[in-house]
């Protein structure tokens, strides 16, 4: 006897109106999901640093920028899919896309909160404004075309140096587990915007999901601002011979909302993979003046 999955349940449909049951499983999740964030980051995180006064700084030239990707993309990617759990509870599109938006500017601004009390940091208005450049996205392309033309992607490209001094400083900067270099190594990061050509031309009806990247990072950086560091025997390093450097990057690219499926839970599962930007062949344009095709990046 075969037992046959409903790829539909009814509880993965979107309600027609309101629905208060599914709006208070909403806010309730939200409201732990928040909290827990907050609470997980002020004790594994912040309490490991001294305190002080609020204040601000001015990091905008910190990390050649590629930390302010990151301020576009979270946002972004918050904004987009508190839209979708907000529609699944029955509030109207355009609604949920503000909503949404407002919601993931707050969350990532509650940050900031933190970096303006911590003595190591303080909080960031090129930060904020990225964090608003981010939501905003998502929300206006709702509110102009009602679909997400343009979509904020990540994908990273991880750096091994030959050069043990430059290996270890990055492991000492980074970090050396998977999810915690995809968040901070800021070498291999790399932003994607992601842009779908046949939503602007509603006649092609062939390679739908086709999109084309325009991709930003960066390399050659052991610290904010410059390569001198002294590490923690006390041991002073020079290494400005190595080259800071951008790059630009051209590429293709994916949008699995665009492809037709039955099932909602592949449908769940192509807005995740939505997230990431495919491997694909890819040129790079850098500050170098190299011009550099990947095969796959």
């Amino acid at each position: 006897m075969s037992v046959k999955l409903n790829d539909n349940p009814a509880w993965l449909i979107p309600a027609d109106s309101l629905n208060t049951k599914r709006l208070g499983i909403f806010v309730g999740s939200t409201t732990v999901a928040y909290s827990a964030t907050m609470y997980g980051l002020n004790n594994l995180w912040y309490s490991n640093f001294p305190r002080n006064s609020f204040h601000w700084i001015n990091d905008l030239n910190e990390w050649q920028q590629v930390d302010k990707m990151g301020h576009l993309i979270t946002p972004y990617l918050e904004a987009r899919y508190v839209m979708q759990m907000l529609e699944w509870t029955g509030v109207e599109r355009r609604k949920a896309a503000i909503y949404a938006g407002i919601t993931a500017f707050m969350f990532q601004n509650s940050i900031e909160i933190f970096d303006g009390f911590s003595k190591e940091w303080g909080a960031s208005a090129s930060d904020i404004g990225a964090n608003f450049l981010g939501s905003a996205l998502m929300t206006t392309q709702e509110l102009v075309w009602g679909e997400q033309r343009m979509m904020l992607k990540i994908m990273p490209s991880f750096v091994h140096y030959h050069d043990i001094e430059l290996q270890r400083r990055s492991e000492e900067l980074f970090g050396t587990g998977l999810i915690v270099r995809t968040i901070k190594d800021y070498n291999s990061l790399n932003a994607w915007l992601s842009i779908n050509p046949a939503s602007f031309n509603k006649s092609q009806k062939r390679f739908r999901w086709l999109n084309i990247a325009v991709g930003y990072g960066a390399g050659g950086m052991f610290g904010g601002y410059e390569n001198i560091w002294t590490d923690s025997e006390g041991v002073f390093h020079d290494r400005t011979d190595v080259v800071r450097y951008r790059k630009l990057m051209l590429s293709l690219d994916v949008d699995f909302s665009k492809i037709p499926v039955k099932s909602r839970y592949a449908r769940a599962l192509l807005d995740l993979l939505n997230i990431i930007k495919i491997p694909a062949p890819t040129i790079e344009f850098n500050s170098k003046g190299q011009v550099i095709f990947h095969p796959i990046l």
